[in-house]
């Protein structure tokens, strides 16, 4: 089977977008609130799903093993802490940088332009200030998804902004003003 490499036309795309980035102080220790965000948000069950993939299993079948994974419709996929490599700088923040997401949600935008996997999964951050006070970071989902310009992933960005709001309620962290609960 011979494929043809249709010849680019050298078009270039910029879109200018506005994200909010959302940071919340959380009133409890990093080590606390990291503890009880991991509890809430697991870690992707990769092994799982790679035999799901590896069955060709029907998406239905993907959709019940995400909400095994996801109780509170998120998953991290990815994690990483950077605060002994920062202490080799002098830096004494604490800081641990996330993938959340879940792919269901993203797969219903992916069908209308793969490039949202730019903001998806979602970069979430904990961290702890100077002051030794703990925060919560993340970029407004539907401010990201918003700027496809396109009403089915708009639609999906706003959700995302739903379940992020039920999320931070379950973990007791105000909720900004900018999420609606569903």
């Amino acid at each position: 089977m011979t494929t043809t490499a249709r010849p680019s036309d050298g078009t270039i795309e910029t879109v200018p977008h506005e994200v909010h980035r959302l940071t919340v102080q959380v009133n409890e220790s990093f080590d606390a609130f990291r503890e009880r965000y991991e509890h809430a948000v697991p870690v992707f069950r990769s092994e799982r799903f790679a035999k799901l993939v590896e069955e060709g299993a029907d998406w239905q079948t993907v959709l019940d093993a995400t909400k095994e994974n996801a109780p509170h419709s998120f998953i991290i996929y990815w994690s990483a802490e950077f605060t002994s490599l920062m202490r080799l700088a002098g830096d004494r923040g604490r800081c641990v940088e996330y993938l959340m997401g879940n792919h269901t949600f993203a797969q219903r935008m992916y069908r209308y332009n793969p490039a949202v996997m730019l903001y998806a999964p979602l970069r979430t951050a904990i961290f702890e200030d100077a002051d030794g006070a703990t925060w919560f970071t993340v970029d407004q989902p539907s401010t990201a998804f918003g700027s496809f310009n396109t009403p089915q992933i708009t639609k999906v960005g706003l959700e995302l902004d739903h379940e992020l709001a039920a999320l931070l309620g379950f973990l007791d962290v105000p909720v900004p003003p900018g999420l609606q609960y569903s």
